[in-house]
């Protein structure tokens, strides 16, 4: 199995987060690849593979938005629909907990998205609270781990 990691992020935390993931999850997956969302759109999703799992590492910016770099990914799902029945994805958001109507926004934005694509999530979301005092990364590979095992 591969892993992709889709990552929206405007201050690094949800690019290091899918980097910490890409070095401690490297015996549970064939490949892992991280890949920011820059540029990126519906399109990735085209060229279906069976051993191909997506992970969204995504930040939430503004009012609950989705952060600038996933602006056009999150676009392109709604102005290029098309069937993701072939797409079996989780998501990992980042947000925090000091703003409760927009916790977690920018993923869970994404996820609402895939899924009304047809998209299979696997597991519940991963919602980390930058105002937890825990190390997001070290929760995040924990909850990947397990993830990774339902996934098989």
């Amino acid at each position: 199995m591969k892993l992709k990691i889709l990552v929206g992020s405007m201050t690094g935390t949800a690019h290091s987060i899918a980097q910490a993931i890409q070095m401690d999850c490297t015996e549970l997956v064939a490949q892992i690849d991280v890949l920011p969302m820059d540029g990126v759109g519906v399109s990735e999703f085209d060229a279906p593979a069976e051993d191909l799992l997506y992970l969204v590492c995504c930040s939430t910016y503004g009012s609950g938005d989705v952060p600038d770099n996933a602006s056009g990914f999150y676009d392109s799902l709604d102005l290029e629909p098309r069937f993701l029945g072939h797409v079996r994805y989780g998501v990992i958001a980042l947000g925090d907990q000091c703003y409760p109507d927009t916790f977690c926004g920018g993923g869970k934005k994404i996820d609402t998205r895939l899924q009304d694509l047809g998209a299979q999530r696997i597991g519940e979301l991963c919602c980390l609270d930058a105002s937890s005092g825990n190390e997001p990364a070290v929760e995040a590979v924990l909850w990947c781990r397990q993830w990774l095992t339902q996934a098989h």
